[in-house]
């Protein structure tokens, strides 16, 4: 068995229980009604900011007005390996508006190649949290720290990263608290386990946490009955697939990896079909968001050692294919399913709105910037050669690895070579020169400003930009030099509708191919 495969050539040795929590495996409902004990009043949570658990659309739409979100997600280390895995089911991909698809790319840091991760953001990708070394019900120092690291090497705004996956889907209440402490908008953790055509479904559009929890209220203590009681945190669940055994058939992430049926092999025909239709049973309902929630070293096919089959690549790109036959299907990120949901359109719009757009810096191709694209950046990278984790960064290697306790350790400076600059608040990552420490933006239409966010000792709030060190050696490091908005512009988020273009992340795999280390984080 390939999955088998994979664990040899890491040399470890997991107990199969561990395995299938490392794969978001659920094996019957993790909810149900009289558990949840949900009450919200929609007439007092209204969107854009408070939602109620429900499984109809939000907005008062009718099903049919209601366009059919697939989401498409990834857990864990980014590395050339896990990009090429991703593009070898999207990068060929549009949705109906013509526009490249993009995903979630919840990431842990262990084996995480932090140049990609810049490149894979630039490319218009959400990232998002997992944890800095994949721990289950972690504590502050793992998820804050995460972001730190993330916007110091690889250049992603703090306020860009809005998002929470719990590894092994292990969360609890004070998980989730943690998350509205620092100011995240969403937490994707739950499950949604029982089939939308069951009236007890726990299916719902993604909802604010106002009146409590209303998903895994079986599996997680401190739940459900109102609590945990965090206004205006968001909850995206996992929609679960179910095979011909209904409610004790469901298949959660990485579903190729189970059998179907009660069978004991893993069968790519049944696999098919259940997945066909479980999106059915969605889209000819209340449309509920459907996902395709994945750990791409699995389906691999350049790390040396796992060999996933091809059968199974082909099902998963023929089963995209059937969906995108079907009419009104979009494949989005949590991020623009959620901007959605807080401001739901008729399908007849989404044409014109923004969060789906085609949006892209403009950034002279010719010009040699460490920037997230790749054309820009070539030969300008540095090589960070730890020796458990090694990576590329265009942003300055620390002098040590990074770790829960210091996520942004002060910079190490090779001889012959300037010290470079962090992404600092009032520039976006493809216009920044890190080595310069100057932006390109000349106007307004890239006007950009991050948020500070409360993630430092103590609770203190903390900006991007400096040279590392700042706050947790005692050194401050190197203050940013600053850049003032193009004529005192009004500043714009990164991907907003009036930065428009056409680049695709297919560039991203081909380069992270000739650039990345190949390491696995399990």
């Amino acid at each position: 068995m390939w999955i088998s495969a994979l664990l040899s050539v890491l040399g470890i040795a997991l107990q199969a229980s561990v395995v299938t929590a490392q794969d978001g495996s659920i094996s019957g409902p993790t909810s149900s009604s009289s558990a949840a004990g949900y009450s919200c009043d929609p007439s007092q949570c209204q969107l854009p900011n408070c939602n109620c658990a429900s499984t109809s659309p939000p907005g008062g739409l009718s099903p049919s007005d209601v366009p059919q979100f697939v989401v498409f997600t990834a857990d864990d280390a980014i590395q050339s390996y896990t990009i090429d895995s991703v593009n070898q089911f999207l990068a060929q991909r549009q949705n109906p508006n013509g526009c490249p698809i993009k995903m979630t790319y919840f990431t842990s840091l262990n084996y995480t190649n932090y140049t990609l991760v810049t490149d894979w953001y630039v490319a218009g990708n959400e990232i998002a949290d997992h944890t800095m070394t994949h721990v289950g019900s972690p504590p502050a120092d793992e998820i804050n720290g995460n972001i730190i690291a993330l916007n110091a090497l690889a250049g992603i705004p703090l306020d860009a990263i809005q998002g929470f996956r719990a590894p092994y889907l292990n969360y609890t209440a004070q998980t989730l608290q943690l998350l509205a402490n620092v100011d995240f908008t969403y937490d994707s953790s739950s499950a949604a386990s029982i089939p939308v055509t069951d009236p007890g479904t726990d299916a719902y559009w993604p909802y604010t946490l106002d009146n409590g929890l209303a998903n895994d209220c079986l599996t997680v203590e401190g739940i459900c009955k109102g609590l945990p009681k965090i206004p205006g945190l968001w909850e995206i669940p996992m929609y679960a697939f179910f095979d011909e055994l209904g409610i004790d058939g469901p298949h959660l992430m990485d579903p190729w990896l189970d059998t179907a049926n009660g069978a004991s092999a893993v069968n790519d025909t049944a696999t098919f079909e259940y997945m066909k239709n479980t999106f059915t049973a969605h889209y000819t309902g209340n449309r509920q968001p459907i996902g395709l929630y994945t750990h791409p070293i699995h389906l691999s096919t350049t790390y040396p050692g796992v060999d996933p089959p091809n059968s199974t690549i082909q099902m998963i790109n023929d089963y995209l294919d059937w969906l995108q036959m079907q009419q009104d299907v979009w494949i989005v990120s949590n991020e623009q399913l959620l901007a959605w949901v807080r401001n739901p359109v008729p399908v007849s719009e989404l044409d014109s709105f923004e969060p789906l757009k085609c949006s892209t810096p403009q950034v002279d191709s010719s010009l040699k910037i460490c920037n997230g694209i790749p054309q820009n950046e070539a030969g300008l990278l540095e090589e960070c050669d730890f020796p458990d984790f090694p990576f590329f960064t265009c942003y300055g290697c620390p002098q040590v690895e990074v770790s829960p306790s210091n996520p942004n350790p002060p910079q190490q400076v090779p001889a012959g070579q300037q010290i470079r600059y962090r992404l600092p608040s009032n520039c976006s990552t493809p216009f920044w020169d890190p080595i310069a420490g100057s932006c390109l933006c000349q106007s307004s239409a890239c006007a950009f400003t991050d948020n500070s966010r409360p993630i430092g000792p103590n609770g203190a709030n903390l900006t991007g930009g400096g040279t590392g060190g700042d706050g947790f050696d005692g050194s401050g490091g190197t203050p940013t030099p600053t850049y003032i908005n193009f004529n005192g512009a009004t500043p714009v988020k990164l991907w907003s509708g009036s930065l428009v273009g056409m680049m695709s992340a297919l560039v991203v795999g081909a380069f992270g191919a000739a650039t990345g280390w190949v390491l696995v984080n399990v």
